[in-house]
């Protein structure tokens, strides 16, 4: 009896079951710490905090503080009842002290141990199962008998009174080991579906993953690489101001000397002629005729002297050579930004030439195959398999591997249409499709404009494919670099503003080379830039057009 005493003192009074974790409030009394705070959550905003079992209250939410002795007891307790704790759930006949039940009876709505189970009616309608508290959840509500079938039409489990004179009748029931086999069978069915869906998003998380840990890599290799150069950079900039500056202090201490040496020369002059005006002077405060008639010709002796001696003059002295400084420095200069841009870009030494045998009939190419200009002039140029019908153009040499770049400056086109980009050599060259970025063969950066009411209206976009992305319109589009980085299958668009932007970047696997390629529409546009080199040169590629009327093809 003893024994259930102390097993009641160790129940919580708000779950009603042995403590989890207790904590006491300032009042003294104990509850679970889940418990309580489910309590006080629910007093929030009551204005004040009541203690469930004395009403005690307080202003502010009281801090819970752990019952370390309690939580001791309990657990010693537990050590030494494990049976018990199996299922919580005790005999209801055991009144003396509390026994692990064994079964529970439907029939009885009670839990019996080994003991109580042996002398228990053995009979059909006594339907013994695992224990269980939730006895009444297993007989109907209405006829209070036990649940033994499933009206799979109202999907609810029923007995068989509600079969018979129930509002159950006459519908589709199955019994609820039948029930209970189709539902499993659903749910194994939903979750292999799940476990499915959930492999397919680990192995998109894990590929997540590892692409942020490639290009955390690739960003830490860049920063190391850059940092390296910034430092090589800062290095090679002091030795260039150290040396610039030891040049100049070089050229200001010959100077030095040389004005040094005047004004030591022009110093005894002066001591001479001050020499000489005493000595006249004296003779002017005599009184003797014949003693200042006798001194020699002071005139004359000066001018002797004077064209005797060679004194160099201010403008004799040399300057400071500030061109060979400028010189030194700029050809250093020139030397460091030659290493970065072999650092940086490493692209091969090529041009980029338009070639004359892709041009449609509207352009006219230049000699040194370096301009094109839309022309509403026919061209007449030989029909070729090349040539496009379109306002269109593809350099002579493709690019299958490496990392290249050309930039596109683009001005006075309020009004008009263009595109930038790069396609493969396979591109369709007579029918529409052959539009750069209306196919799969080619994808590009392009402005469009649209009249309405005498209004142009500019739309920038990328296209491949026929799929168009949409950019923004606040954003500089009067130079642009399109960059390639073939082995890494990227295309990318920057928009050379300051700082720079970046417009959108092309992912693919490339199957043929690029050429760089441009399409020349409506309005007035010059487009430069090049391949950059190895050796710090770029070749120009200009395409221009006259703004006009044209109502034609609109690119």
């Amino acid at each position: 009896m003893a024994s259930a005493d102390l097993r009641q003192e160790l129940d919580c009074s708000l779950c009603l079951k042995m403590y989890t974790d207790p904590v006491t409030l300032r009042c003294g009394h104990n509850f679970c710490r889940v418990c309580i705070d489910r309590v006080l959550d629910t007093q929030e905003g009551a204005g004040a905090y009541t203690c469930p079992e004395c009403r005690a209250e307080c202003q502010e939410r009281p801090a819970l503080r752990r019952n370390i002795t309690l939580c001791n007891i309990v657990g010693r307790f537990l050590s030494t009842r494990p049976d018990q704790e199996e299922t919580g759930i005790f005999c209801t006949y055991c009144v003396d002290s509390p026994v692990p039940a064994a079964k529970s009876c439907l029939l009885c709505e009670a839990s019996l141990c080994d003991k109580h189970l042996r002398v228990h009616s053995k009979s059909a309608e006594h339907v013994l199962c695992d224990p269980t508290t939730a006895l009444g959840n297993r007989k109907c509500s209405v006829h209070k008998k036990i649940l033994e079938y499933y009206c799979t039409e109202d999907a609810a489990c029923i007995c068989a009174s509600c079969c018979l004179i129930g509002k159950h009748r006459g519908h589709q029931v199955e019994s609820l080991d039948e029930a209970f086999e189709t539902k499993k069978e659903k749910l194994r069915n939903v979750l292999h579906k799940l476990t499915t869906k959930r492999e397919e998003t680990e192995k998109r998380v894990q590929s997540l993953q590892e692409r942020r840990r490639e290009y955390q890599g690739k960003a830490a290799d860049v920063t190391e690489t850059v940092t390296a150069q910034f430092r090589d950079i800062r290095r090679q900039l002091e030795d260039l101001e150290k040396k610039v500056l030891s040049e100049i202090s070089g050229q200001e201490k010959c100077v030095s000397l040389s004005l040094s040496d005047l004004i030591q020369q022009l110093e005894i002059k002066m001591d001479d002629l001050s020499r000489k005006m005493r000595h006249i002077e004296e003779l002017c405060n005599m009184s003797d005729p014949v003693t200042v008639l006798q001194e020699p010709d002071t005139g004359d002796l000066c001018d002797t002297e004077d064209r005797k001696r060679h004194y160099v003059e201010v403008h004799d002295v040399e300057d400071l050579n500030v061109d060979l400084i400028a010189g030194t420095l700029h050809t250093r200069l020139s030397d460091i930004l030659a290493a970065i841009n072999t650092v940086i870009y490493m692209q091969e030494p090529t041009d980029i030439l338009l070639d004359v045998t892709t041009a449609s009939n509207n352009i006219q190419i230049s000699s040194d195959l370096k301009t094109a200009s839309w022309s509403q002039i026919n061209q007449n140029h030989p029909e070729t398999p090349e040539r496009f019908h379109f306002p269109q153009v593809i350099s002579t040499r493709g690019f299958s591997s490496g990392r290249h770049y050309w930039e596109v400056e683009i001005s006075n086109c309020t009004s008009g249409c263009w595109r930038v980009g790069m396609c493969y050599p396979s591109i369709e060259r007579k029918e529409r499709p052959s539009l750069l970025g209306g196919n799969n063969k080619s994808w590009c950066l392009c402005m469009r404009g649209y009249n309405k009411c005498m209004q142009w209206y500019n739309q920038y976009s990328v296209m491949h494919d026929s799929k168009e992305i949409k950019l923004p319109e606040n954003i500089p589009y009067d130079r642009v670099r399109v960059y390639l980085d073939y082995e890494a299958g990227q295309l990318s668009f920057y928009s050379l503003c300051d700082p720079i932007r970046h417009l959108h970047t092309y992912t693919a696997a490339f199957t043929e080379p690029l050429h760089a390629a441009l399409g020349v529409g409506i309005g007035c546009i010059k487009i430069s830039g090049g391949v950059r080199r190895n050796d710090n040169t770029s070749t120009q590629v200009l395409v221009k057009s006259e703004e006009m009327s044209f109502d034609g093809w609109n690119i």
